[in-house]
């Protein structure tokens, strides 16, 4: 804008910036009473298995109009709104995280794993089975790549040549083995499934259920060493979003949970793992059994 340009706008008593015009007092409270169904909205979603659901209020005025708000201040008299559960899901729509691990561990041979995709962390339920046939062999499903096809190998052999460590039958080492990761849709690669993949298939063969609060990464070698990853701030974040409260890592990636988000960190236990038996003492871990009320 010119400076003459400016001048007359002056004079007519106009706005002489170029910029966006500033929001209005109510255009700032309605904007207020939408933020707050939001959050009212995060609140329900993140306790979508608590009850009772907290509620969330604010005050529009006598026209139903949250622009309005502010006659509130004035003292006119308006009944206040209430966002419940019913309203948040019309707000913000159909829930789209589902705390689900505790249903999918619930057997054996069932683990957590994190990974990293192009939108983010995720969270991987790496299942293996057995059967008995003549021959032995590996079956792999769910559209994986080359190395995390290797990743599975090495993790089977890797149990067959401590299984009397691992307090398995020697027995249960023959026949065939299937592991599968589920959403077999979407391609899937990357070493950082080792560890998960070991984990169930000592659980199948131990008949020990993983603990459906952990989540773990990292790659495992014929040695049973837990090697770095990458992308730790994502996996962990999705392992929070998915209700996990434990993460197992790599010794050398402790520095990397300095990314992780402070409010994050503070509600997660993390646990790191040098060996595969390190990751084993945390997954297979015997819950502490709920101690016997006195009889009445």
């Amino acid at each position: 804008m010119t400076r003459a340009e400016a001048r007359r706008r002056a004079r007519r008593g106009e706005p002489v910036s170029g910029g966006t015009p500033a929001l209005g007092r109510n255009q700032l409270i309605a904007a207020g009473v939408v933020a707050l169904a939001v959050v009212a909205g995060l609140i329900w979603f993140g306790n979508a298995n608590a009850a009772p659901t907290p509620t969330a209020s604010f005050t529009p005025g006598p026209s139903g109009s949250a622009a309005r708000a502010a006659t509130h201040e004035r003292g006119d008299a308006s009944a206040p709104v209430t966002i419940d559960a019913a309203d948040v899901r019309g707000y913000l729509g159909r829930q789209r995280f589902f705390f689900e691990a505790a249903d999918r561990t619930a057997i054996p041979g069932v683990a957590t794993g994190l990974a990293v995709t192009g939108i983010g962390g995720d969270v991987l339920f790496i299942e293996a089975s057995r059967e008995d046939a003549d021959t032995d062999g590996l079956t792999l499903t769910g559209q994986l790549g080359d190395v995390m096809k290797e990743s599975a190998q090495i993790a089977l052999s890797y149990v067959r040549s401590h299984a009397a460590e691992l307090g398995i039958e020697p027995g249960k080492l023959h026949g065939r083995f299937h592991v599968h990761v589920p959403a077999g849709a979407v391609p899937k690669d990357g070493p950082s499934a080792g560890v998960t993949m070991t984990t169930a298939l000592v659980s199948l063969l131990t008949d020990t259920p993983v603990r459906p609060t952990v989540g773990m990464t990292g790659e495992v070698t014929l040695q049973g060493r837990v090697l770095p990853i990458g992308g730790l701030k994502q996996k962990v974040l999705a392992a929070h979003r998915a209700g996990l409260t434990e993460v197992i890592l790599p010794k050398r990636n402790e520095g990397d949970l300095e990314d992780v988000p402070d409010q994050v960190r503070e509600q997660m236990t993390f646990h790191v793992a040098e060996e595969v038996a390190d990751v084993l003492d945390v997954a297979l871990r015997a819950e502490a059994a709920p101690a016997a009320s006195d009889a009445a």
